[in-house]
């Protein structure tokens, strides 16, 4: 049985036509002094359950989940997995500084104590080698290059695949070669949470292509924005920017359409950007976890 946190119905509802799960109901809402109020309203007892809920706005996303997982557990469910297209708190995985917090296991911790098993979406894996270094429980890391590729490979003539910088190279490469395109790597350095610099490779061989950003996150969208910039500036049109996330702070969007950039993502984070669906790639995954009332298509 599946069940949506709020803003994941659209994703949960796919999952559940594709897979033949039935839709479980949780009503959450906010108190006026905005603590949670949590309600199951479907008999979990004896059944194996997963939550739907992508962690793109985690602090306030945290407590109700937790709330959600408890009332399950309460209620009897054999298993409870957390599907989180996008899993927050990745990227604190070092301390950078004397007494900073190390978020990534500390979160890691407070889902592992909850959740039997977790599904995700290319999560940030830099000083990790896989999620089993902070996850105690069974976590799957799910890629959604191909899927990136055959959009790029459908939607765009002759593109030319950059990376933003050094550590997109690998993944970069991957797509490129998926849908059978060169591709280039920029090098970046960041000297705060939104000043980044962007040095770009020469990309006179590669006229007459058509430049497409790929990345894992957009999030304050300066490293996708001073590329961006490096591309024009080289007297090539606006690229097309894909990401898996599209997180989104506060005016990352409309930076990227102020340079004339096309945004396109994933179904990760429910965005009026998504044009790759994820649903075929999740349900698989879910399916070896819940086992599926019919076979999940694989296209």
């Amino acid at each position: 049985m599946l069940f949506s946190m709020p803003g994941n119905e659209a994703l949960t509802a796919s999952l559940s036509a594709r897979g033949g799960w039935a839709l479980g109901a949780l009503e959450v809402r906010r108190f006026p002094d905005e603590e949670s109020y949590v309600r199951l309203m479907s008999d979990v007892k004896g059944k194996s359950a997963a939550i739907i809920c992508t962690l793109a706005r985690p602090d306030a996303q945290l407590l109700p989940l937790l709330f959600a997982c408890r009332l399950l557990r309460e209620g009897g469910a054999r298993s409870i997995e957390l599907v989180a297209p996008y899993l927050a708190y990745m990227r604190q995985d070092q301390r950078f500084h004397v007494g900073e917090a190390l978020t990534s296991r500390h979160f890691a911790d407070l889902l592992s104590q909850a959740f039997d098993g977790l599904i995700t979406v290319d999560p940030h894996l830099h000083r990790y080698r896989s999620l089993s270094d902070v996850y105690t429980i069974d976590a799957v890391s799910l890629s959604a290059s191909p899927f990136l590729a055959d959009w790029i490979g459908t939607n765009i003539e002759r593109p030319l695949v950059i990376g933003p910088d050094s550590e997109s190279e690998q993944w970069a490469g991957a797509i490129a070669a998926a849908c059978a395109a060169p591709h280039v790597v920029f090098s970046k350095s960041r000297r705060g949470d939104r000043d980044v610099r962007v040095e770009a490779t020469n990309l006179n061989a590669w006229r007459g292509h058509n430049p497409v950003l790929v990345d894992d996150v957009i999030s304050s969208g300066e490293t996708l924005a001073d590329a961006a910039r490096a591309i024009l500036a080289q007297g090539f049109a606006p690229p097309v920017c894909i990401a898996v996330h599209g997180v989104f702070a506060s005016g990352a969007e409309q930076a990227l359409h102020g340079l004339g950039c096309r945004v396109v993502t994933t179904n990760a984070i429910a965005h009026g950007s998504n044009a790759i669906d994820l649903t075929p790639l999740l349900c698989g995954a879910l399916g070896a976890r819940l086992g599926a009332e019919r076979p999940c298509p694989t296209t």
